[in-house]
């Protein structure tokens, strides 16, 4: 585990990296300092257009682009992207089936002191329920970079999830990204935790926690929400026998209820989830409300407990 750097400073970065290989437009709603895609803007001011305050605008303009054979990323805070423009994504760029990608930044609990209005804990769930929308919450600022590269290689949409906390970077130069297939991190034999985003890492140092009850965990990055690896999810009930989901996200409709949607139709083991428990969020320095909303590594480790001792 390496420097610190926040998933949104890596979608910026890329946007910029990959402007000179693809041909993609940005489209920002008057947050470019924000999500970073001011880096793109400096780069290639004639590509990037800001249209304000105005979501909602926005995604409609990148409809239009994307129908026209550029492919136009879309950006803004998660809140304003699938909750104020829920409609405009579902009926003008999901119901047609186009190629636009929308960066959402700012996600879950960790934007801090911007409160619970800012702080979206239910995108995954919305989106998760628009036909065709493709849903990547990296866990690190290499595979932010590496699934914005996917996104323009995929045709048709996609839902990426960004974060404003530095996070440690997990993944070296050589890591291989494909939409859709999980990462397994590690190998254990009692129970499995299923992680995504910048749970990851909480995951992992669960695992260690864990060695000293004796309990031996594997870790799973799930950075593709939608469509889901099932058969990573199958092969980690079958051989565990016990999983844990791990999220900054609401418990309900996210990684977990995906997890838990795979298991019951392919093979039942218990599931316990470890996300926002289905309240909202509140201002404060993001690491105090991670542990506030019990989303460290520790709270993890009991979960895994907890999920070991429904096996017997």
């Amino acid at each position: 585990m390496a420097d610190k750097i926040a998933t949104r400073e890596a979608y910026g970065n890329a946007l910029a990296e990959f402007g000179g290989i693809y041909d993609i437009v940005v489209l920002d709603a008057d947050l470019a300092a924000a999500t970073k895609t001011e880096v793109f803007k400096k780069k290639y001011p004639e590509r990037f257009f800001d249209c304000g305050i105005a979501e909602n605008n926005m995604f409609s303009v990148a409809a239009g682009l994307a129908a026209t054979g550029v492919i136009p990323f879309a950006s803004t805070f998660a809140m304003f992207a699938a909750g104020r423009s829920f409609e405009q994504i579902r009926n003008s760029i999901g119901y047609p089936h186009l190629n636009v990608k929308i960066g959402a930044t700012h996600a879950g609990i960790t934007v801090g002191e911007d409160g619970a209005t800012h702080q979206c804990n239910e995108d995954i769930a919305t989106m998760r329920t628009i036909p065709g929308m493709i849903i990547i919450n990296p866990a690190d600022a290499v595979e932010a970079r590496l699934a914005v590269e996917a996104a323009i290689k995929h045709s048709g949409p996609v839902y990426m999830r960004f974060g404003r906390l530095a996070i440690p970077v997990l993944f070296d130069s050589d890591y291989k990204f494909e939409i859709g297939k999980g990462v397994q991190m590690t190998e254990g034999t009692d129970v499995t935790i299923i992680a995504t985003g910048l749970e990851v890492e909480q995951a992992l140092i669960a695992k260690e926690l864990l060695k000293a009850d004796g309990i031996s965990a594997a870790v799973i990055n799930m950075h593709t929400i939608k469509p889901i690896d099932e058969a990573i999810i199958i092969n980690a009930a079958k051989t565990t026998g016990a999983i844990v989901t791990a999220e900054e996200h609401s418990i309900i409709g996210g990684l977990g209820s995906a997890v838990c949607e795979v298991v019951s139709e392919a093979c039942p083991v218990p599931v316990l989830r470890v996300g926002v428990n289905d309240t909202f969020g509140k201002s404060g320095p993001a690491k105090d409300l991670l542990e506030v909303f019990g989303l460290t590594a520790p709270h993890i480790a009991e979960k895994a407990k907890a999920a070991v001792a429904l096996k017997k």
